[in-house]
């Protein structure tokens, strides 16, 4: 369901060309390593929080669409999971939902975080070189990395792949996100809009308080801990000027259950508070949480609940 909730955009980027005299629409896919940068510049180029962000790898387990909207063109832009080699069936599903990200867009955004000097996946770089449409490599990080560093990254991408074009970026700081939203609007083909131009993303409400709540568990847990969480909206209800929402957080073992509550249920507590507060700003209203936490024993690693959880069809 999409969600109900329409922001105004910030910052949307005008083009500096002549007005155009048609509409532009496009899908533009974002893909990397986990922990490249993705979500981070898909909420940036957006200009609000749409994809969680934290500091741990794999943080984003779904795709997300983003819609960024002008009278001449939209863009959708698509988040994704980092690209990896699976160790559960979770990663599986993950890395299954990315088979439709080299078919299903107009462009391809290939994010590389300049400090990581792990070797770019193979398989997912032979998709790339085969696709015939535009390949736009963002070279991330840059306010991190010296001009040497940079110079030699962008002879390696212009190497592996010829066809496309090459930018040195900061997600983080905004550095080439100008430029690199009029190269996007130069190469959409002609296209009504594919979403109501007062529509940022294709996610419900209950979505963006599950992702809100599990992103305060990777900030305030360590270990397994967040990567063993899935957080389940069982409720959600506005009442007067106050939004009402509950949520249960799943967990794998007893042990984890454990830790997430704990002593005398203060962690738990502090991640409510803290996933509270961000939801108030996002929905500008106030909003009442209430967390159960739950034991789905080995839930990531049986298809049964991949299912249940909306990972796998």
């Amino acid at each position: 369901m999409p969600c109900k909730y329409m922001f105004i955009q910030l910052e949307v980027i005008p083009l500096q060309t002549e007005k155009m005299s048609v509409h532009k629409a496009g899908f533009v896919n974002i893909i990397g390593h986990p922990n490249a940068g993705k979500s981070t510049l898909m909420n940036e180029l957006l200009g609000m929080k749409i994809s969680i962000v934290t500091a741990k790898e794999q943080t984003t387990r779904h795709r997300i669409l983003g819609m960024l909207n002008t009278e001449e063109y939209q863009i959708v832009f698509s988040d994704t999971p980092g690209i990896l080699e699976p160790a559960y069936k979770l990663q599986e599903a993950m890395m299954k939902s990315m088979s439709a990200v080299f078919t299903d867009a107009d462009h391809i955004l290939l994010i590389i975080d300049l400090s990581d000097k792990k070797p770019f996946n193979q398989a997912a770089l032979d998709k790339l070189k085969k696709l015939e449409i535009p390949v736009t490599v963002l070279l991330n990080k840059m306010d991190l990395s010296d001009p040497e560093e940079i110079n030699s990254a962008f002879t390696h991408w212009k190497g592996e792949l010829p066809q496309a074009e090459v930018m040195a970026i900061s997600a983080l700081h905004k550095h080439g996100s100008k430029a690199l939203v009029e190269r996007i609007v130069e190469l959409l083909p002609e296209s009504p809009p594919y979403y109501p131009k007062d529509q940022i993303t294709d996610r419900s409400e209950r979505f963006v308080v599950s992702e809100v709540v599990r992103k305060q568990i990777f900030e305030q847990t360590e270990q397994e801990i967040p990567y063993s969480v899935e957080v389940v909206v069982h409720s959600f209800k506005e009442v007067d000027s106050i939004i009402r929402i509950g949520a249960e957080i799943f967990v794998e073992r007893d042990s984890q259950k454990s830790i997430l509550i704990g002593a005398g249920g203060k962690k738990i507590k502090t991640i409510g508070t803290s996933a509270r507060i961000e939801l108030e700003k996002f929905f500008d209203k106030k909003v009442h949480l209430e967390l159960f936490v739950k034991v789905d024993k080995d839930w990531r690693k049986r298809e049964d609940k991949l299912k249940k959880y909306g990972y796998l069809n």
